[in-house]
């Protein structure tokens, strides 16, 4: 099915009605004046297209297979909590490696390049998917991928010479588990329906979440939650056994649909040529769309923020321990997890944006709750700092619930891309405006001004919240 555009219609017992179809770059126009009993593609209705519909199915999936699913989020959570968040990062930027300050901003530099390789790349491989149609083959080998490189940070040892080492695998993974994502949202057709995408969607993340917490139960288990290096290296090898044995249930669930189009791989001229051309399309017929994919590129920043930079200030600022983090991290995974599934369910009765909307107001209130409350010590971060986490997950889960409600059929491993691409063209924003902040607290305070990297975040978040506010849920067509 291409992009439909319905020109205004007469009366509902005589319609008069234009559609203009588009597939790729070939457009027909179709009239119908009662002479063609059904002159509209397969599935529309007295000439009515239901874009709200989208890409997403009419039936409902079997259970076995929703969570089957879910499963990929479970399987690859170990590289965002264990990895990204709460050990690895930590590790690198650990003083076996160098001065803390100096080997922030490296990390910092390496994942900026991640994104930008990001950026370029997401909406064209999910292009590529789209046009070959062999979604899942893709996810597959980026699967595998992720796994391979989680092991190999085994070979990162505590020294400096290995720093460059690590920066670099850790930079690829963010690259593969990104682009491995686009895939894995645009699955999301095969065990959803409009009804229940909020609440399948919601189900993905909280099992990520719940993942996460068992992963990091797994290996304070085997190895305590006193860290030292030879901890780190093992926990890496289990991160990747574990992503290669909890995939597997997708790949049995979920195959590719035949492609009946079988259209030709582009190269990467045409690629882009043809992106730029649906950017085209889309803001023409759906600026609203555009409107979404600028303001939900703004607060994943935020929410992106807000991990990536929690563990850091958590034993800046309020002298948590690296088992005080660990442990943290494990409760903070257990709340999200259940807040995202109450709130999945939420989402298909109030709409994904009021979930947004409420979602940011409490992580602002909450952040500027933390900045002026910082004093209070280890407290103040375990109960503002896990009450942000109940409303993470959520803003993410809706903001994918509500891309996945509105993405034609055919084109959702493109539009997923787009996703990712707008959210890393801003990603440098957290970390400038989290150093920004320190940088500019140090004006005003005397020693430790980390804390008001907090309000660097709650800003990104609230430019976010704000542009949420020009968007509308309904009104999205694609022509």
């Amino acid at each position: 099915m291409g992009f439909v555009t319905l020109a205004p219609r007469g009366s509902r017992g005589m319609p008069t009605h234009t559609a203009a179809v588009v597939y790729g770059d070939a457009v027909s126009t179709i009239s119908g004046d009662g002479a063609n009993p059904n002159p509209f593609p397969p599935g529309d209705i007295d000439g009515r297209t239901d874009l709200s519909q989208g890409t997403l199915g009419t039936e409902k999936a079997p259970v076995w297979k929703v969570l089957s699913w879910g499963m990929w989020d479970w399987g690859t959570q170990p590289f965002q909590t264990v990895i990204t968040t709460f050990v690895f990062s930590v590790y690198l930027t650990s003083s076996s490696f160098g001065e803390y300050e100096t080997l922030s901003v490296y990390l910092a530099l390496a994942t900026g390049i991640a994104g930008l390789f990001i950026a370029l790349l997401a909406p064209v491989l999910g292009q590529g998917s789209d046009r070959s149609g062999k979604r899942m083959f893709n996810l597959r080998w980026q699967t595998w991928l992720l796994a391979g490189l989680s092991a190999s940070l085994w070979f990162v040892k505590p020294d400096p010479a290995f720093l460059v080492l690590g920066l670099v695998l850790l930079g690829v993974g963010n690259i593969v588990a990104e682009i491995a994502n686009v895939n894995y949202y645009s699955a999301i057709d095969q065990v959803s329906t409009p009804k229940s995408v909020g609440k399948v969607s919601g189900l993905g993340w909280g099992m990520g979440y719940i993942g996460g917490i068992a992963i990091l139960l797994v290996i304070v288990a085997i190895r305590g939650v006193d860290f030292d290096a030879d901890d780190v290296r093992f926990a890496m090898l289990l991160c990747g056994g574990w992503t290669a044995i909890f995939t597997i249930p997708i790949f049995i669930a979920l195959k590719d649909k035949p492609n009946p189009q079988k259209l030709e791989p582009l190269n990467p001229k045409q690629a882009y040529g043809a992106l730029f051309a649906s950017l085209k399309r889309i803001y023409r017929s759906s600026p609203n769309t555009i409107r979404f994919l600028i303001a939900s590129a703004l607060f994943r920043d935020g929410l992106a923020g807000v991990f990536t930079f929690g563990a850091v200030l958590a034993a800046g600022t309020f002298g948590f321990s690296f088992g005080d983090i660990i442990i943290f991290g494990i409760v903070a995974n257990v709340s999200a997890g259940v807040s995202t599934m109450i709130f999945g369910l939420i989402d298909d009765r109030i709409g994904p944006k009021k979930v947004i909307m409420i979602s940011l107001v409490a992580l602002v209130v909450l952040g500027a709750a933390i900045f002026v409350l910082h004093g209070g010590g280890k407290p103040v971060f375990w109960v503002c700092g896990l009450a942000m986490t109940l409303f993470v997950g959520p803003a993410q889960s809706a903001s994918r619930s509500f891309l996945a409600r509105i993405i034609p059929a055919g084109k959702a491993g493109e539009i997923f891309g787009l996703y990712a691409t707008t959210g890393r063209a801003v990603s440098f924003l957290a970390p400038i405006a989290f150093g920004g902040a320190i940088l500019l607290g140090k004006l005003f305070v005397d020693g430790n001004a980390q804390y008001f990297g907090i309000l660097g975040i709650v800003l990104v978040l609230l430019i976010g919240l704000v542009a949420m506010f020009g968007v509308k849920e309904k009104g999205h067509a694609f022509d």
